[in-house]
């Protein structure tokens, strides 16, 4: 199958010259840093305009392995809530990324939850303003698309605790790319209290915190289950170290303050 791209044109320019450009610009760092290898990161999944920059630095960071895991969230209710897919390759302005079936077919295996479901990620962008990072920093890859629509908690432990297992029994480096928003719409100090609420659970590697916080405070986290999914399998793996490499908001670049969404990129080890 081949997947074609669903907001080139809208969340990222659809020009290659000009695409490349932007991600360039985006993954600037000042002073610049030796990348270093990582278990996990998040990044947010906004138009570049206004998330770039955050996803960008955290990426440039990273020393890209060659197998990654994109774990997103499925936006629209349409497909499969726990969504995968196992072959073929997704197309951007720059190429087609091609997916890795074995990857794939290994997390298939160790988590039955998982369905093979395309219509789930035929518009989906939180994994497709990914790519255009990875092929402009990484060149060479291969990845597999996870898009989760379920927010319970038990089953978001489950597919993390798979993760792990599949990524131990690779023996190699793979990036498990996890993309989340924080808290969506409403003023820029209201976001601020949220998002530090769900950011320290982040930093605390506390999956179950995480989920609470964001339920019982009503913040507006779009890629919880991805989050909750990842903390589960960096615990699963022993991860120790978390990093807030950057935050901001909407606000930044639009200057409204009254309906704001906020981003932020971390990494894990």
């Amino acid at each position: 199958m081949l997947r074609l791209p669903a907001v080139a044109g809208q969340f990222y320019p659809s020009d290659p010259s000009k695409l490349t450009a932007v991600v360039r610009e985006c993954c600037k760092i000042d002073p610049p840093m030796k990348p270093v290898s990582v278990r996990a990161c998040l990044v947010p999944h906004a138009g570049y305009m206004y998330s770039g920059r955050v996803a960008g630095e955290v990426l440039a960071r990273i020393a890209l392995p060659q197998k990654i895991v994109l774990l997103g969230v499925r936006h629209y209710p349409r497909g499969e809530p726990i969504a995968i897919l196992s072959t073929g390759a997704w197309r951007t302005p720059l190429g087609d990324a091609p997916i890795d079936t074995p990857l794939a077919e290994a997390l298939v295996k160790a988590c039955p939850l998982l369905r093979e479901d395309s219509v789930a990620h035929s518009a989906e962008h939180s994994l497709e303003v990914q790519l255009p990072f990875l092929q402009v920093l990484a060149q060479q890859f291969t990845f597999v698309p996870v898009a989760l629509g379920t927010v319970r908690f038990e089953n978001l432990a489950t597919i993390g605790e798979a993760l792990a297992t599949v990524l131990k029994s690779f023996g190699e480096d793979v990036l498990l790319l996890t993309t989340s928003d924080l808290n969506h719409y409403e003023d820029e100090q209201t976001t601020q209290i949220k998002d530090r609420k769900a950011i320290e659970k982040l930093l605390a590697l506390d999956a179950q915190g995480l989920y609470d916080v964001c339920r019982n405070e009503d913040i507006a986290m779009c890629g919880l289950g991805p989050a909750v999914a990842m903390i589960a399998a960096l615990n699963a793996l022993g991860a120790k170290k978390a990093e807030l490499v950057k935050h901001a908001t909407s606000a930044d670049v639009s200057g409204d303050r009254d309906r704001v969404v906020g981003y932020a990129g971390m990494l894990f080890s």
